[in-house]
């Protein structure tokens, strides 16, 4: 089978993390964080992400923990440049 260009970019870090764990243990099924870039059938190219408020509001983590994940917009704009 044939697929046009993808990459799924995965980071984190303990001392990101752990503190949202704490605060709510299902966050743990989207850490570490990834960013999905990908190119369609016709050539343009696409950056996914899970936004940190999307998943504040998902697990109900406090919204001073957002910061936490915030770095992921930043890498988000980044891959799509």
């Amino acid at each position: 089978m044939s697929m046009p260009p993808t990459k799924l970019l995965i980071f984190g870090s303990a001392k990101a993390g752990t503190p949202l764990m704490l605060a709510a243990p299902s966050v743990a099924i989207d850490l570490p964080l990834k960013v999905l870039v990908r190119q369609d059938g016709d050539g343009q190219t696409w950056v996914s992400f899970n936004s940190p408020e999307y998943l504040r509001q998902r697990h109900g983590f406090p919204a001073e923990l957002v910061q936490n994940i915030a770095a992921v917009e930043v890498l988000a704009a980044a891959a799509a440049e």
